[in-house]
């Protein structure tokens, strides 16, 4: 099958040519005949399988054909949530290069930077509006957005926002659209708290899912090494410098911990950036834009800017820290593997996340490969729980009667002496 084959119009054809589109993805196929006749959808298709396009496009379609004639002041006709301000830049990048041969316009807003440039932008008149949920009803609230005019609304990572606590503004932004409107939510994982909140939203909708079975990309080599906490730097440093030129994104669960990897890794002399939410918007966008230019080839980041990485030629995700939410694994390793490119996708394991594997083994219905010939493999004696490294003097010693003398000072073994505090141990 191909795009013309779906009905898309000659503007939208040549557009998606220049960019190399011939085929629709399974996801686009099923999904942009049914958003060509007006239905409702929810659709659920891995990271990486083309989603996007295939709710732009015939949102794209219905805007042209139906506002063919002379254009005065746009008003906004298709609203477009999204989680992160990455993910939002991403979506509107792809609707200009989808629209660039029709006269459809799109303005991108999300917080971090000043208002100024996207009121501006507002002012003019757009035709789709991306955003972020706090930016969008901020502007709502001072006058500079109605949401009246929609006929296409769009929430996309569904199950993101709801993880990221946004269900309050969804529910907000949901109550000042018009009840007449085609509405759909797209999202990689189907959780069932987006299947009933898409059940109180949706109108009369059709779902198409793609693959949920298999929720990793087939074309992703998965893999885990069992690491100690204090060793996964040292670990990664070894594995970068085994792929000098491999580009490679790494997850870190924490914005703190994301700098002390960059800071690690520097002192390696090896160069490297971080984008999480402490990092200003433009700081986040050159980093992000020296890594997708080949710029930079170390790009350390947390989730919230996971969905907003859309690379063709990433080779290598390392999940530094393994997610404890098992769905999010999903959507990090998805950033490489893309359409028809392979990739492969590495996990540090360290004694406290064994049990985040185990959930995320369970998700993806498949036991990740285990390394065993790396030089920082754990030794099994230290993911021994701590009561059973107790003697067996030690298990029998009973408590010590309270008594308002000063106890004795407990005896030591020359390991606890020489042990460093918790409080002083290192953490990443």
């Amino acid at each position: 099958m191909t795009f013309t084959q779906l009905g898309i119009i000659e503007p939208i054809l040549k557009a998606l040519k220049d960019e190399g589109y011939t085929h629709p993805t399974p996801i686009q196929a099923q999904s942009i005949p049914i958003l060509l006749k007006g239905n409702d959808l929810l659709g659920c298709a891995q990271t990486g399988t083309g989603k996007t396009a295939a709710f732009t496009i015939p949102i794209l379609q219905h805007l042209y054909l139906n506002n063919s004639g002379p254009r005065g002041y746009r008003k906004i006709k298709t609203l477009i949530v999204t989680p992160t301000r990455e993910l939002a830049i991403q979506i509107a990048d792809n609707i200009t290069q989808y629209a660039k041969y029709t006269d459809l316009k799109n303005v991108v807003i999300f917080g971090g930077v000043k208002q100024g440039g996207q009121t501006d932008s507002l002012r003019r008149g757009t035709d789709i509006l991306v955003a972020t949920p706090g930016r969008l009803l901020d502007l709502i609230a001072q006058g500079f957005i109605t949401l009246k005019d929609i006929e296409f609304f769009v929430l996309d990572e569904a199950d993101q926002m709801l993880d990221m606590g946004f269900i309050h503004d969804i529910k907000k932004i949901i109550a000042k659209l018009p009840s007449k409107r085609q509405s759909l939510f797209f999202s990689a994982t189907m959780p069932s708290s987006i299947i009933e909140l898409s059940g109180k939203i949706l109108g009369n909708y059709e779902q198409v899912t793609v693959k949920p079975e298999q929720p990793t990309a087939d074309k992703i080599e998965q893999a885990i090494y069992f690491v100690s906490k204090n060793n996964k730097p040292k670990l990664l440093v070894h594995i970068i410098n085994e792929n000098p030129t491999s580009s490679v994104l790494v997850f870190s669960r924490t914005k703190h911990g994301a700098d002390k990897i960059v800071k690690f890794l520097d002192k390696s002399h090896i160069k490297s950036a971080a984008i999480h939410g402490n990092k200003s918007q433009g700081a986040r966008q050159r980093a992000l834009g020296n890594f997708k230019d080949g710029v930079s080839n170390i790009l350390i980041a947390t989730d919230i800017a996971a969905r907003g990485i859309d690379i063709d030629e990433l080779s290598l995700v390392i999940n530094f820290d393994l997610p404890n939410i098992s769905e999010t694994y999903v959507h990090r390793i998805g950033r490489t593997g893309r359409a028809k490119a392979s990739g492969i996708a590495l996990s540090f394991c360290d004694l406290e996340e064994r049990a985040y594997l185990k959930d995320i083994q369970k998700l993806i219905r498949q036991d990740i490969p285990v390394v065993e010939n790396h030089p920082f493999l754990v030794d099994e004696t230290e993911i021994i729980p701590a009561t059973e490294k107790l003697s067996k003097n030690q298990k029998k010693k009973k408590k010590p009667h309270l008594t308002h003398h000063k106890p004795k000072e407990k005896e030591t073994t020359g390991e606890q002496k020489h042990r460093k505090p918790f409080s002083n141990r290192r953490r990443y």
